[in-house]
């Protein structure tokens, strides 16, 4: 059983009356974190009832808010217990039904999930307000990944293990950059099992979130439209080019793109800028939110060679970290570029300040600040930056900013610390 992160967040928030949502992409873990928290709450006393839409035994009782109440009664009876509800996109009007239930204030704890079809997040989303919260559950995440790959041995000590096995570190990046997160995936030994388990979890969220559950006609349109995605990561989308090569006219590429981003597919970063007529102000980049899913697309699935290539997945990983640890901070992830071509990966919008960042697959024996970083800081005068790299610490002063080389490895272990670096 891979260990995940997000399990003491969702554990603690057993004691707040607004429904636990948990939503993400097909095949993430949700069911399985939903089946560990039961289990724990059973070996502790607590009462409990587990039902799954894609059950049709389950589903029979979903008919009416009636009907499932009384079958929870059955299960718990009227006193307090956790309701797990597991795929709750297949009911129909999901938001309504469960707020009907809610406004009953009955004596259970609800905790919902489902993969991550607008059917699911949308609805629910509007009709849920003040009575839910939304766990999102990605892929695992690099630091899960190494704590699993190492049975947990340095699960209190992850940092002194990437300081001290570099080689190791090294190599269990090379698997995550060329496989990705997808449990199933990264649950398998031989690279042809990790294949056939990728395969599926593509085809299953093609066939069921966006054909079935999104009505979508042209899977092959949009699946065309994906592979280009994938081949163009933080680099800026041009909707007119990529709506011509996948066939489409460009407000149904437009419908695709949000689709794409709805169900936790890509993700797009918008752009810095306070010179409009010197910088880019409107086209996003995007990142796809698992790293096989992207290489897959490209058929590069455990085969990743080229060093460009691979730097661009890095970079895709290094966003993750970010997206990961500053969420609920309050902090913006944009990107910045310029009509003559320089650019900076990452701009942190703290509020207050701005951070660049620059993310580099490579190994740095003394500290290198390439023009665009240099162009920024020239032009904002930012108290930080920073150089993301494989394993190379060091400080440089351009003018009154500290260029601060970090390896990644560092950024790992928590939100705070890189907020705390970013603040600083």
């Amino acid at each position: 059983m891979i260990k995940r992160s997000l399990f003491s967040a969702l554990k603690a928030h057993l004691d707040k009356p607004e429904i636990s949502l948990l939503v993400g992409p097909r095949q993430a873990g949700k069911t399985t974190l939903m089946l560990m928290l039961k289990k724990q709450l059973e070996q502790d006393g607590k009462k409990t009832a587990y039902f799954n839409l894609d059950n049709e035994n389950d589903k029979r009782f979903f008919t009416s808010q009636a009907q499932l109440i009384k079958k929870i009664e059955l299960e718990i009876g009227k006193t307090p217990g956790v309701v797990f509800i597991d795929e709750m996109q297949r009911k129909e009007e999901a938001g309504i039904f469960l707020k009907g239930i809610y406004d009953l204030n009955l004596p259970y704890k609800m905790i919902v999930s489902g993969s991550g079809s607008l059917e699911l997040k949308e609805k629910i989303h509007e009709s849920l307000a003040g009575r839910k919260r939304f766990f999102e559950v990605g892929t695992l995440s690099f630091d899960e990944f190494v704590n699993h790959k190492t049975d947990y041995k340095y699960e209190d000590k992850l940092s002194d293990f990437f300081v001290l096995e570099r080689e190791k570190t090294a190599i269990l990046l090379n698997e995550y950059l060329n496989f990705g997160g997808y449990p199933r995936v990264v649950l398998e030994d031989t690279e042809g099992e990790k294949r056939k388990n990728i395969d599926e979890i593509v085809r299953s969220y093609l066939e069921k979130d966006i054909a079935y559950f999104l009505k979508v006609e042209k899977i092959d349109a949009y699946f065309l439209l994906m592979k280009l995605l994938s081949g163009q990561i933080g680099q800026i989308a041009n909707n007119a080019k990529l709506s011509s090569q996948a066939g489409v006219a460009q407000i149904t590429f437009k419908n695709y793109l949000w689709y794409a981003q709805k169900t936790f597919v890509v993700r797009a970063v918008t752009p810095y800028f306070k010179n409009i007529r010197k910088e880019i102000s409107k086209a996003p980049v995007f990142y796809f939110d698992d790293l096989g899913f992207c290489s897959y697309l490209l058929g590069e699935f455990g085969s990743l060679t080229d060093p460009r290539r691979i730097g661009l997945i890095f970079q895709n990983l290094i966003f993750n970290i970010l997206t990961e640890k500053l969420q609920f901070t309050g902090c913006n992830i944009h990107f910045w570029r310029t009509k003559d071509k320089s650019e900076v990966d990452f701009v942190i919008d703290l509020g207050k300040k701005i951070v660049p960042v620059e993310v580099k697959y490579r190994k740095y024996t003394e500290p290198k600040i390439e023009t665009p970083l240099r162009n920024f800081i020239d032009s904002y005068a930012p108290d930080k930056a920073f150089i993301v790299n494989l394993d190379f610490d060091g400080v440089v002063k351009i003018n009154n900013t500290s260029v601060v080389f970090v390896p990644f490895f560092k950024w790992l272990t928590g939100g705070e610390d890189i907020l705390a670096q970013l603040s600083a």
